[in-house]
């Protein structure tokens, strides 16, 4: 790990200290980590459609939008290599709220996901994407035996 030092101006350092506490950091360091990897995982979505990633679509919908429930299954089963899990909730009376957990190439995955959010009566959607190293392999686990299957490695 090497110690990098930095001057930043007063009123820079008083938002950043209330953004420590705001968020529970313990020390600057970690927080200024985390805020450099939040920023370089979004020049590397934005760099690009190549590649795999894991990711998550969020929207909250009016359920009682003619057909839009249908429409929705029917784009997650259309796309049933991109579409891993889905988590349905029920907010109130008329607001669902999903988030299907996604995995595939990114621009798949992204386009997935702007035309579930272009759906009449969708909104609040968002994406969120983690760029990963996608490996087959075959080895055992347990007590069974070898299998191929993937293995998803977070890009650092």
């Amino acid at each position: 790990m090497q110690r990098v030092s930095m001057t930043l101006d007063d009123d820079l350092v008083e938002a950043f200290e209330v953004f420590l506490r705001d968020k529970g950091y313990d020390n600057r360091s970690e927080a200024i980590r985390d805020v450099l990897r939040e920023i370089l995982e979004q020049e590397r979505r934005s760099a690009g459609d190549d590649g795999a990633c894991i990711g998550s679509l969020t929207y909250v919908y009016n359920h009682h939008e003619r057909e839009l429930a249908r429409r929705l299954t029917a784009a997650q089963h259309a796309h049933h290599d991109l579409a891993v899990s889905t988590l349905h909730v029920h907010l109130d009376h008329n607001n669902c709220m999903e988030t299907v957990v996604l995995k595939g190439n990114m621009g798949d995955v992204k386009q997935f996901a702007n035309e579930v959010m272009a759906q009449a009566g969708v909104r609040h959607g968002k994406l969120y994407l983690l760029p990963v190293a996608m490996e087959e392999e075959t080895h055992q686990h347990g007590q069974s035996h070898g299998a191929r299957h993937q293995h998803l490695t977070p890009r650092t």
